[in-house]
């Protein structure tokens, strides 16, 4: 191989002879002719904010709060934390969720019912400029899951998830009725109602949920 570069190996090209009995040449030709380009392989950081997403499960959390580590920040609505909330937990509804609220001389876990809506909360925060922000596996339900106490109040309102099973399923049983007894086109209430539920389970983001969590009533802590 002429000029050579570097120790690459020449570049060769079999080429045959008119009788077929005969062995082909092997024709050598120098590598500089023909550049085979390459990439070099590089690591970079990741971009992408659910990677900085730390998830911390239950047991660890307990043993963290007992020895005033971390401050617990709930992102549920006032009305939910009124119901039933983990001792120690100050309240930053997902609706009203400002970064800079947050303590900056502190570590804080963000929680919330099953971990939907403290992902949602870590996303503002890494917008805000947050490197990495930690929040509760699961939410409260893998807390109780793990048997780890809560303070319940029976006097709170009712939660929100019951408030719109039951808004949904009066809106349902409207439109079938008015449906069936003055104009069909009353059914499409209803159909419209199935629709959001389903939107809803898919995504897990309810906006039912959202607006209810926006009454008076289920503003008082």
């Amino acid at each position: 191989c002429l000029g050579r570069p570097q120790g690459r190996a020449p570049t060769s090209f079999l080429l045959p002879r008119a009788s077929t009995r005969a062995r082909p040449y092997i024709i050598s030709v120098p590598c500089s002719l023909f550049p085979i380009p390459f990439k070099t392989m590089t690591s970079t950081p990741s971009t992408n904010p659910t990677d900085r997403l730390q998830s911390i499960d239950a047991t660890r959390l307990k043993s963290q709060l007992d020895a005033g580590e971390i401050l617990l920040i709930d992102v549920r609505e006032p009305s939910e934390h009124a119901g039933e909330k983990i001792a120690g937990s100050q309240l930053m509804p997902l609706s009203r969720f400002n970064p800079e609220d947050l303590p900056s001389d502190r570590p804080f876990v963000l929680h919330c019912q099953s971990g939907t809506r403290s992902a949602q909360a870590a996303q503002q925060l890494f917008a805000a400029g947050v490197e990495q922000v930690s929040h509760l596996d699961g939410g409260l339900n893998a807390w109780k899951q793990a048997g780890h106490p809560t303070i319940v109040n029976k006097n709170a309102p009712i939660s929100i998830m019951r408030q719109v099973q039951i808004v949904a399923g009066s809106l349902v049983l409207i439109g079938t009725l008015l449906g069936a007894f003055v104009a069909p086109g009353f059914l499409f209430l209803s159909g419209f109602v199935g629709a959001g539920l389903l939107f809803a389970g898919i995504s897990n983001t309810c906006m039912m949920a959202r607006l209810l969590a926006k009454l008076p009533y289920n503003q008082r802590v």
